[in-house]
């Protein structure tokens, strides 16, 4: 088997040229035919994680005579979107590639239904994600698989030291690395309002929360985990215009408060900023994977020891965190489907996951909850245990800022980034908030028209 990485001229040679070692024999399970399979896969920031899937395609390739290629692309400068949009323009390419947040719902045209592979990891696994249902279950078919590489949740990450002793709150003990201790009537006490008045403590010692307020991701993410706490929608699954509702206004008053206990930066920053910051010492807490703590272990070590990753606040409407799950698609052009679900499937068993989450030291999150007993969220350190939350436990529900509506309209929403943009017009711009509420029901209305 063999693996390389793709750079920009590349990615247009591959598009011109498609993929030259696919084969036109089909592939039957348990049949040794051989032949080849390419795959185009996001290139992970954790160093060595590549080579956990190396590994187990090459497993598989070996014990089914197939010779499996992949190609790493790079997600900076967006070189994996715009792979994938070149092989679909040119209709020919790698047989399997990844695909990041709206790109199954942009693609779906051109990507083999997978419902077959679903419904047997159901069978095994139990439920998957409404998030990863929503971003790739297009008009009731499967059109690409979860998988945890890349994929994660945006939690709290927070420094338990400092919460301790300027806001007297014990992190660890409410969130401890066993959900079979947690305490409901501990946990139910991490509230928005608990997290307001204890940013303000923070601020005032000189530790602020660095929360993002631009248009990428991380900012998208949380805030629209904050919304759907407090009930906020924007349009719902029947294209109707919601986001004119007593929800939203509690939740922009909510909102100008805690955004002037932050950073003033926090407007300016990409993803990322708020990792800079936690992993700077200045901050007390954001909320991302654990991207920022394994950075902080090698750069501030002394932060490292410090951060414990937990639960989202509880809002009036429950308790969410923001997901972002990656997905594997099978182009319909290509000539090697059979082998292709085939190894989707090996490569989403649980045993193949179980290595691919302690290559990234906990960072890749399955879709399945039934995988969340893995051993690396319960032994990475320092401190131990660290991660343990990472995954959503307890009550903790997952979001997508765009849903209910129908993905197409929900992708416009996300990449606008109307939800944020609706905060900085509040506390940046001091709009009024039924100004930036009419402002938002005229986007929407674009939305719905495009």
């Amino acid at each position: 088997m063999g693996s390389s990485r793709l750079s920009r001229r590349a990615v247009l040679k591959t598009a011109a040229l498609g993929s030259a070692a696919a084969i036109t024999a089909p592939y039957v399970s348990g049949v040794h035919a051989a032949g080849t399979l390419t795959l185009g896969c996001w290139d992970h920031w954790v160093p060595g994680a590549n080579k956990a899937l190396d590994k187990i395609c090459k497993e598989w390739g070996d014990k089914n005579n197939v010779d499996v290629h992949i190609d790493y692309i790079t997600s900076q400068g967006e070189k994996d979107k715009l792979t994938a949009a070149a092989e679909a323009q040119a209709g020919t390419g790698h047989d399997i590639m990844s695909h990041r947040d709206w790109n199954i719902q942009i693609h779906q045209r051109l990507l083999e239904p997978l419902d077959d592979v679903v419904a047997q990891l159901i069978k095994q696994y139990g439920p998957i994600s409404p998030v990863a249902e929503y971003l790739a279950k297009i008009k009731g078919t499967w059109r690409g698989i979860p998988t945890a590489i890349g994929s994660q949740v945006k939690p709290c990450q927070s420094r338990f030291d400092l919460y301790k002793e300027h806001c007297g709150i014990d992190l660890v003990d409410m969130f401890p690395a066993d959900e079979s201790k947690y305490d409901k009537a501990k946990t139910d006490q991490w509230t928005w309002d608990v997290y307001l008045d204890s940013a303000q403590k923070l601020h005032k010692a000189g530790y602020p929360v660095g929360l993002p307020m631009g248009q990428t991701s991380d900012a998208v993410d949380w805030v629209g985990a904050l919304f759907n706490s407090f009930g906020v929608v924007m349009i719902d699954e029947k294209d109707n215009i919601k986001v004119n509702s007593d929800e939203t206004r509690k939740a922009l008053e909510y909102l100008k408060k805690l955004m002037a206990v932050n950073p003033p930066e926090v407007y300016a920053w990409d993803d990322a900023g708020n990792n800079r910051w936690i992993i700077s010492g200045k901050g007390s807490g954001i909320m991302n994977p654990p991207s920022s703590w394994a950075v902080a272990k090698r750069d501030n070590p002394k932060v490292a020891e410090n951060i414990w990753l937990h639960a989202m606040p509880r809002g009036p409407k429950g308790r969410y965190v923001g997901q972002l799950p990656q997905f594997y698609g099978l182009w319909s052009f290509s000539k090697n489907k059979s082998a292709g679900k085939d190894l989707l499937l090996h490569m989403s068993q649980k045993e193949s996951i179980a290595q691919l989450v302690a290559a990234s030291i906990g960072y890749d999150l399955p879709s399945f909850k039934s995988m969340y007993d893995l051993d690396t969220w319960k032994t990475v350190e320092p401190p131990k245990g660290v991660v343990y939350s990472y995954p959503p436990r307890g009550d903790e529900l997952t979001s997508m800022f765009g849903a209910p509506a129908r993905s197409e309209v929900g992708a416009q929403m996300y990449n606008q980034a109307i939800n944020t943009v609706m905060v900085a017009k509040l506390t940046q711009g001091n709009e009024k908030i039924d100004d930036v509420i009419k402002w938002a029901e005229k986007e929407l209305e674009g939305t719905l028209r495009a």
